[in-house]
């Protein structure tokens, strides 16, 4: 049986985060919920040394504010550590530990590439959400804190967003709203799909991209809206091959089809979930292959398709 094989079926029969109780390994260290490298390397089924070199490849994708390292004081401190006392045999002398917060979890997943590790890490999102729920509806969670530790959380908010409350910022966790600017590194292809997918989701009548290229990973990003979300497509480079692909794909969803109109002098790309702008700085078929920012913008679909409907109209 290959590697692969036994690595999915390892999956299928065991739930590392069901034996181990992931919650109780989140720890809140400088005001951040973090899971430590040991913690996350027997999740994860690799040695610690392991994990901590992959990340060590890659440090550019491992920022302080997502990784860092424990100082002997954070480590002895039984406050921060008392529940990982109780869940991992530490012993013996060992490097200072290293701390990721939810975000540097996410990037774990893209550096350590095995499939086991994209789904530990997607279960892993779900306990840090699941944290931050309880957080908010047990308040006898948040009072065992010490008096430090919730005025550290509470400054740690404020840097993220000064003219929100906390309240508001877990609310919008909640509610799943989107970044509005990013930036995504090549090779990270199935985050910024899931990023994309996380968008199309939103939409409550209609989508609208504007896109020099698109192939069938576009159409099938598509798949991913809503019933009843209509979607139209500005591109101008049309292949044979695509023009086969969205007659297929519209034969198929006959109730929701890609009406496909052409654009013409664009460059730029542009994704509209509803009334909101996206600008993409490359094709959404295209994404995570190289280094690309997004960023949400004030456009009307009118003004970015003026110049084209322009050039359209002297054609016509």
């Amino acid at each position: 049986m290959s590697k692969k094989k036994d690595e999915k079926k390892s999956i299928k029969s065991v739930n590392p985060l069901e034996e181990s109780g992931v919650e109780k390994m989140i720890q809140v260290i400088r005001g951040k919920q973090v899971l430590l490298d040991r913690d996350l390397a027997i999740l994860y089924g690799v040695e610690t040394k392991v994990l901590n070199q992959a990340v060590k490849r890659n440090i550019e994708r491992f920022p302080e504010r997502n990784c860092f390292q424990l100082t002997k004081e954070e480590f002895t401190d039984k406050r921060n550590l008392k529940s990982q006392f109780v869940t991992s045999s530490w012993g013996g002398t060992r490097k200072l530990p290293y701390a990721f917060t939810e975000q540097g979890v996410a990037m774990l997943a893209s550096v350590l590439r095995s499939e086991t590790a994209v789904q530990v890490s997607l279960q892993i999102m779900d306990a840090f959400v699941a944290m931050r729920h309880f957080m908010m509806q047990n308040g006898c969670f948040v009072n065992r804190l010490s008096n430090v530790e919730t005025k550290i959380i509470a400054q740690e908010m404020k840097i993220l967003d000064h003219d929100h409350k906390i309240d508001e910022i877990f609310e919008a966790m909640d509610r799943g709203e989107i970044r509005t600017k990013g930036l995504f590194y090549n090779n990270q292809e199935f985050d910024a799909y899931v990023f994309v997918c996380s968008l199309i989701r939103q939409a409550k009548k209609r989508i609208i991209l504007v896109d020099r290229y698109v192939d069938e990973k576009t159409l099938a990003m598509m798949l991913k809206r809503e019933k009843g979300v209509s979607v139209t497509i500005y591109t101008y480079d049309k292949s044979k091959v695509f023009e086969v692909d969205l007659a297929s794909y519209n034969a198929q969803y006959t109730d929701c089809p890609i009406e496909i109109l052409p654009s013409y002098g664009m460059h730029d790309r542009f994704l509209f979930i509803d009334d909101t702008a996206y600008h993409f700085g490359a094709s959404l078929k295209d994404l995570g292959k190289n280094t690309f920012f997004f960023t949400q913008e004030d456009f009307t679909l009118d003004e970015v398709l003026k110049k084209s409907n322009e050039i359209a109209d002297k054609i016509s």
